[in-house]
């Protein structure tokens, strides 16, 4: 059944927009232990529509039973840990603290410093055993100047951000709803939150978990077509636009399409004056150090590279999709038939996001050898073949694999000068070495990360463990404008408030326990539940989202039962 285009309502959108104007200015006249009260009450909404949010979302995308869980977790979980370590930072700058009390500060090359804020407590520490992350700051910026601005918009309560538009993504369902509540927090904005069409069914259950936002006038949340988002993005009343989606999308807006948006861009007249920030993906390394691995420790590492391509289908900005590799790694071709394996074992999957079939036949168009293991494509790219796997983001299962020269620091440094100068984008990278190979390259493995110019890092872990964790910023490496805007500008979530960072570094166990011991990690973790792989993928999730809807001691012996007895 084909939908019918229906007018767009401006006059039922300018009194929506009125609403949410009068509650910009009630806004202002909340105190910050009102606004934290208010994120808690809204907690608690989520935490009652968790179910429903994530069996909608299931349904949506046709999820296999075996990785429900990836609707849990990027879902109601996400969402509520956000809101409570939110809360958490409004309450201590109500009481005349700030909200880097209590962080370690490191130091990282180039006159950098870092915040430790992974694990923070221990609770968490006994949650993410064995991840660790840290916060780093731009050359030359101190912890005073930290300290000084660290609250953003929440140092100033009484200054209105006004009214903005934020445009959903339309492949993860806590995007949208989790960058409207950054925007309310860091810029005092209130907002209307456009879904993406692939998630129009989530539009009750949105307004039932938000509920405390929207009974005052701080958040509207409605569907409609391009249209809509264009008719609110010229709206005199509408002071800010944040979009998460393709940089395609954001030119658009910005400069228009076609031969006149090229025109508006050559003269450097933008469509939209209107400020505008972004998270827009990009083509993300994998950068696998060689070393000598154990049976055990390639296929760990291949479900590890095989869940940063294929968890949501590969429908992600941050998807692992060019795996760079050393010409003079013994064991190449035996971890490639290791991924291999784990991609053919995994269960069929619904390629969902719209068009995610037609970036796939670009694909084989462009690589006519690719391989095909249960749907997903596996390609090697090379000297002799085209480079388009480097410059374009397919959305979609498709991991690209290349190699380059060098072993130890040596590979390390042309890895990262690949990946800087060959692929697009700049949001985030993911590195896999083995304990060992770490420790011998030193202070060079330190200075060759601060080389590599992404905005969230994992080793040994994917990048978006970084998303997992509400208090690291998430965005691209700052440096991008309008004009050039790769994975966009700004930063989204950083629930501490810290003004300008550069960039997160997450590490995480390259073995799990008990093999982590043995490769001297001090690390208890089990394999991570959120593994394509993971037989406890859906029991473990269930119960971080329990845990997330009102943390305390007392639900942590469930996750951990959860991840060990699934």
């Amino acid at each position: 059944m084909t939908a019918t285009s229906q007018p767009v309502d401006h006059t039922g959108l300018d009194r929506l927009i009125d609403e949410l104007r009068r509650g910009a200015n009630a806004w202002a006249s909340i105190s910050l232990h009102e606004r934290a009260a208010l994120l808690l009450r809204t907690r608690d909404a989520v935490r009652d529509t968790a179910a429903a949010w994530a069996d909608t979302a299931i349904r949506i995308k046709q999820t296999p039973p075996s990785v429900r869980g990836e609707e849990w977790l990027a879902g109601p979980y996400i969402t509520m840990a956000t809101l409570t370590a939110t809360a958490q930072t409004l309450t201590t700058l109500a009481r005349g603290g700030n909200p880097v009390d209590g962080i370690p500060v490191g130091q990282a090359p180039g006159g950098r410093i870092t915040l430790e804020v992974l694990p923070h407590g221990v609770q968490e520490a006994l949650l993410l055993n064995g991840f660790s992350g840290a916060i780093w700051m731009p050359p030359g910026v101190g912890i005073d100047e930290v300290r000084a601005t660290a609250g953003l918009g929440a140092r100033r309560p009484t200054e209105s951000g006004g009214v903005g538009l934020v445009l959903g993504a339309g492949n993860a369902t806590l995007i949208g709803p989790l960058d409207a509540l950054y925007e309310l927090v860091a810029h005092n904005r209130v907002s209307v939150l456009k879904l993406n069409p692939t998630f129009a069914e989530m539009l009750p259950v949105y307004e039932k978990a938000f509920a405390p936002l929207i009974r005052r006038d701080l958040l509207r949340i409605i569907n409609g077509e391009g249209d809509v988002g264009e008719y609110i993005t010229g709206h005199p009343d509408v002071g800010h636009v944040h979009i998460t989606g393709s940089a395609s999308t954001h030119d658009a807006i910005v400069w228009g399409r076609g031969t006149e948006g090229e025109r508006r861009r050559a003269t450097h007249a933008p469509l939209m004056s209107k400020p505008i920030t972004s998270e827009l993906g990009g083509v993300s390394p994998i950068i696998v150090v060689p070393g000598k691995w154990s049976d055990a420790d390639l296929a760990y590492q291949a479900e590890n590279v095989a869940t940063q391509k294929l968890q949501n289908s590969g429908h992600n900005c941050i998807a692992g999709q060019a795996m760079i590799m050393s010409s003079s790694w013994p064991q190449r071709a035996q971890f490639l038939d290791a991924i291999r394996k784990v991609f053919d074992s995994l269960p069929p999957r619904e390629n969902w996001y719209p068009g995610s079939d037609r970036n796939m036949a670009r694909a084989q168009h462009a690589y006519p050898h690719a391989e095909r293991h249960g749907g997903r494509m596996l390609i090697e790219v090379g000297d002799s073949t085209s480079d388009e796997l480097y410059r374009t983001e397919y959305f979609s299962p498709v991991l690209g694999h290349t190699t380059i020269p060098g072993i130890g620091v040596d590979f390390l440094r042309n890895a990262v000068r690949f990946a800087n100068d060959r692929l697009v984008g700049t949001l985030g990278a993911g590195l896999i070495v083995a304990p060992h190979d770490r420790k011998e390259m030193g202070g060079a493995f330190t200075e060759a990360i601060a080389e590599l110019r992404y905005g969230t890092i994992g080793i040994n872990c994917w990048s978006a463990t970084g998303y997992l964790a509400p208090v690291m910023p998430w965005g691209a490496y700052p440096g991008n404008t309008i004009d050039d805007v790769g994975s966009g500008i700004g930063v989204v979530h950083n629930t501490r408030l810290i003004a300008d960072p550069e960039r997160v570094v997450v590490n995480g166990p390259f073995r799990p326990f008990p093999r982590s011991w043995l490769g001297g990690e001090a690390s208890t973790a089990p394999p991570m539940p959120w593994f394509v792989t993971s037989k406890a993928n859906t029991s473990a999730s269930k119960a971080l989202t329990h845990y997330a809807g009102h943390p305390g001691w007392g639900r942590i012996p469930g996750v951990f039962k959860a991840i060990l007895m699934p």
